[in-house]
């Protein structure tokens, strides 16, 4: 058994997607002794931001006529695509930055579609966890409802293209236990927080079969 795991949290020190996913993967290993488990974190080692557009132009010219760059972005298209279709199961921990998914996570979507093929459901039928993590509150009758638009996009890529069995494990209010003007909002964040690590150790065990 082979579990993914990507990161895309750009502060692995103190990362609360990473916290989340950390559980859904420790009950994931608990049940499959000596599974391997193959890691990428975009926020630790980004991917070159010029490599979708390499792969891209590369894949539509001849193959005596490409670059060398654009033959090493076909290479990695490739490699990161076959890291997803290899994998038994799935965690990805996913934070929400200005209102939508990174620029670092994009480019390894871009890429992995690249490689894949644009409708291959590369996930098909893989048990697949989202932890997607908000510094602020999102919900309906909020300020901000209707401005994630991170989340919508990932279940989209993940579930409809990928077509991956997806449990989604989102926390809100990460940020108010520290920011000046969220005092308020610090049990409520406290009990998201409560329930994603609930949830997140539910998830994991039915990643796992159990």
């Amino acid at each position: 058994m082979n579990l993914f795991r990507l990161d895309a949290s750009i502060l692995p020190g103190t990362s609360v997607s990473a916290e989340i996913a950390d559980v859904v993967e420790a009950e994931w290993a608990a049940a499959q002794p000596g599974a391997t488990v193959t890691r990428r974190h975009l926020g630790a080692n980004s991917l070159p931001a010029d490599a979708w557009a390499l792969a891209t132009t590369g894949a539509f010219s001849p193959e005596a006529d490409r670059a060398p760059a654009q033959r090493e972005a076909l290479a990695l298209a490739a490699a990161l695509a076959d890291e997803v279709q290899n994998a038994d199961a799935a965690v990805l921990a996913v934070p929400l930055y200005n209102y939508g998914v990174s620029q670092h996570f994009k480019t390894w979507v871009d890429l992995v579609i690249a490689g894949a093929g644009p409708t291959t459901p590369i996930l098909k039928g893989t048990p697949t966890v989202l932890v997607t993590t908000l510094g602020g509150g999102y919900g309906p009758g909020t300020p901000r409802e209707g401005w994630d638009h991170s989340t919508p996009y990932l279940e989209r890529v993940l579930a409809d293209v990928w077509q991956a069995d997806l449990t989604v494990i989102r926390r809100e209010l990460t940020l108010a236990a520290t920011t000046p003007g969220m005092e308020s909002l610090r049990d409520l964040g406290e009990q998201q927080h409560s329930q994603a690590l609930t949830a997140a150790r539910q998830a994991g065990r039915t990643l796992a079969g159990n």
